[in-house]
């Protein structure tokens, strides 16, 4: 397995996790110090900063200790290869959610009307 492969599949193995995900959409948003982090989160701080060391390791986010405070920051360029790797698949149509909406709402009701015949 190529040094490539192995840093997608540690990408793709922390975004797996969906307290991972937040945590990263969090970070969108600004940096956060690990406390901040932490906080909305129903667990403790010890396991909040093991999915740190996750996003860490993959190249998602940067840590970077200011005085007695950690703060974490998203790394764009951490997610630029699982991107890359990822637009190979643009041959594929992008699915229009708002037409998907469209089509399931009325899928819902002709079963609807079907039910309502019987």
């Amino acid at each position: 397995m190529s040094d490539h492969d192995m840093h997608l599949d540690q990408i793709f193995s922390a975004l797996a996790d969906p307290t991972r995900r937040r945590i990263l959409a969090m970070l969108l948003e600004d940096d956060m110090a690990v406390s901040d982090v932490a906080a909305p989160f129903d667990v403790s701080l010890a396991a909040v900063s093991k999915h740190l060391v996750v996003l860490a390791s993959a190249g998602m986010i940067q840590q970077e200790k200011r005085g007695r405070i950690t703060w974490c920051r998203l790394n764009p360029e951490g997610l630029r290869k699982a991107s890359i790797w990822m637009q190979g698949f643009g041959q594929f149509d992008p699915v229009d959610l708002d037409d998907f909406e469209k089509y399931l709402a009325q899928m819902l009701d002709d079963d609807d009307a079907s039910s309502r015949a019987l």
